[in-house]
C-alpha cells in the first residue's frame, strides 16, 4: 500500500510560524515525511510562544484549518494563562488544549480514513492520552514524542511539589507509555529513563531519534553583526545563553559570571517563565542584556555574534532533557560552555565532538574558571567551533532524522 493512500496525523503544542524549538523540530520532521511520500495533517496550537499569548492576526476565533498540497493545519486555542509560574494554572491549560486538539485531531482529513500512524509530542504530558484516543478511533499505530521527560524535571527543580499533582502526572506519564505503540525519546539517557518506567516486556518501545539541526540555514559566520552592533555595541567579548528562560536553567551562573568578569558582556537572548526573576537578580549589572526572542530568519545571526554560548541545566536533569539549542550552537561553529551533568548525553556530545567545555552544575568557581580560559584563547575557539559544525552535519540531519521516523512509521504498520 502506498504511504500516501494513509496519512500521518501529527499532534504538537507548536508549529511554523511558532517559533518555540519543539515547534522547529516538528516542523521539519513534517517537512522530512513529506518528501519521502506522507501525507500528513497537523494540528497544533494559534501560534503563542513568544509573548504567552495568542499572537496579533491570529485572536478572535477557537481554530483556524489551513489546506496544503500535502495535507493540512489545524491551530486552536492554546489556552494560555497569564502566570508562567503557575503550574496547576498552566496544567489545566494544557488538559483544556490536549481536550480540543483530540477532537481536531480525531476529524481532520476526515474521520473515517485510518492513519498510517498518530505522532504525538511531550510536553504537555496530557497529549499521550490525546494521541492514544485519536489513534484509536483512526485506528493507527501511536508515536509518542518526548522532548523532556515530565514530571521528573519539574519535580527535580522544586517547581512541582504537590504529591497529588505528582502522583497524578506519573500515573498519566506510565499509562500513556503504555498506550503507546513506540515512545520516541533523544538520546539513550531519556530512553533508559523511559524504559525504567515500563513494565520489562514493553521497554523495548523506548526508541532513539534525536533531534537535529539545519545546518543549511544555520551557517557559521562572523562576530561583527547587526545584532551584536545593536545589543552588545563595542564589546570585546560576548557570552550568550539563547533559549527559554525557564525553571530548568541555571542562569545564576550567568550572573555570577557578570560579577565576576566586568568587562565581558552577557547577552541573555529568550523569553520564559523565569526571565523576570533572572533580570531581577541582575539589576546593576550593567554589562548583562537581555533581549527578546528575535525573528527565525536571524537565528545563524543571532548565534554568530557571541564569542561562547552556554547550556546550564540543573543538577539532576541531564538524564531528562536534551537542550535542542546544543546542535544550532554547534551548527554556528562556536564553542560551548555547558554547565551539566557528566554522564548526561550533551555532555558525552561536547566531548566526542570536542568543541567546548563541561564543567559540574551549580559550580559557580568552575564555570568562571572554564569561561576564562574560553575567552583566552582565540585559536582553540575557533577550532572547537569547526570541530562542533563538522560533527552535527556529520551526525544530526533533517534528512536522517525524517528517514528514521518514516521506517519507524512503516515498521509500527496498520493495526
Amino acid at each position: 500500500m502506498a504511504r500516501a493512500s494513509r496519512p500521518v496525523v501529527v499532534l504538537c503544542p507548536h508549529f511554523a510560524p511558532d517559533t518555540a524549538p519543539t515547534g522547529v523540530v516538528m516542523t521539519r520532521i513534517v517537512e522530512e515525511l513529506v518528501r519521502l511520500g506522507h501525507r500528513v495533517h497537523v494540528v497544533t496550537s494559534l501560534p503563542w510562544y513568544r509573548q504567552h499569548r495568542v499572537e496579533d492576526g491570529w485572536t478572535g476565533r477557537p481554530w483556524r484549518t489551513e489546506v496544503t498540497q500535502w495535507g493540512s493545519i489545524v491551530r486552536v486555542s492554546p489556552f494560555a494563562g497569564n502566570d508562567k509560574a503557575n503550574i496547576p494554572r498552566r496544567a489545566i491549560g494544557f488538559v483544556a488544549f490536549s481536550v480540543l486538539i483530540g477532537l481536531r485531531g480525531v476529524f481532520v482529513g476526515g474521520a473515517h480514513r485510518r492513519a498510517a500512524a498518530v505522532i504525538a509530542m511531550s510536553p504537555p504530558l496530557t497529549l499521550g492520552l490525546t494521541g492514544w484516543l485519536v489513534a484509536k478511533v483512526r485506528r493507527g499505530p501511536l508515536v509518542f514524542n518526548i522532548q523532556d521527560v515530565f514530571p521528573d524535571a519539574a519535580v527535580s527543580t522544586g517547581k512541582l511539589s504537590n504529591r497529588r499533582l505528582i502522583a497524578l502526572a506519573e500515573w498519566l506519564e506510565r499509562v500513556s507509555y503504555r498506550r503507546s505503540e513506540a515512545v520516541v525519546v533523544l538520546s539513550d539517557d531519556l530512553r533508559r529513563n523511559v524504559a525504567g518506567k515500563l513494565p520489562p516486556k514493553h521497554a523495548g518501545k523506548a526508541v532513539v531519534i534525536p533531534n537535529f539541526v539545519d545546518s543549511e540555514r544555520i551557517v557559521p559566520g562572523g562576530t561583527d553583526t547587526a545584532y551584536r552592533r545593536e545589543f552588545a555595541p563595542g564589546a570585546e567579548s560576548v557570552v550568550m545563553y539563547a533559549g527559554n528562560v525557564g525553571f530548568s536553567q541555571s542562569l545564576d551562573l550567568l550572573i555570577e559570571a557578570a560579577r565576576r568578569m566586568p568587562e565581558v558582556v552577557f547577552v541573555v537572548n529568550g523569553e520564559g517563565s523565569s526571565r523576570a526573576e533572572v533580570q531581577g537578580r541582575a539589576a546593576g549589572l550593567v554589562n548583562v542584556v537581555f533581549v527578546d526572542y528575535q525573528p527565525a530568519d536571524r537565528l545563524a545571526e543571532v548565534l554568530a555574534s557571541a564569542d561562547v554560548h552556554v547550556v546550564p541545566l540543573r543538577r539532576g536533569l541531564g538524564n531528562v532533557s536534551v537542550p535542542s539549542k546544543t546542535f544550532s550552537i554547534m551548527a554556528a561553529a562556536r564553542p560551548i560552555l555547558a554547565s551539566i551533568d557528566a554522564d548526561s548525553q550533551v555532555a558525552r556530545m561536547i566531548g566526542a565532538a570536542r568543541c567546548g567545555a563541561v564543567v559540574a552544575p551549580d559550580d559557580a568557581d568552575a564555570f568562571v574558571a572554564a569561561l576564562a580560559s574560553l575567552l583566552d584563547e582565540p585559536g582553540e575557539r575557533a577550532a572547537m567551533g569547526e570541530r562542533g559544525r563538522r560533527w552535527v552535519v556529520e551526525h544530526a540531519s533533517p534528512a536522517a532524522v525524517g528517514e528514521a521516523y518514516a521506517a519507524l512509521i512503516e515498521r509500527l504498520g496498520p493495526r
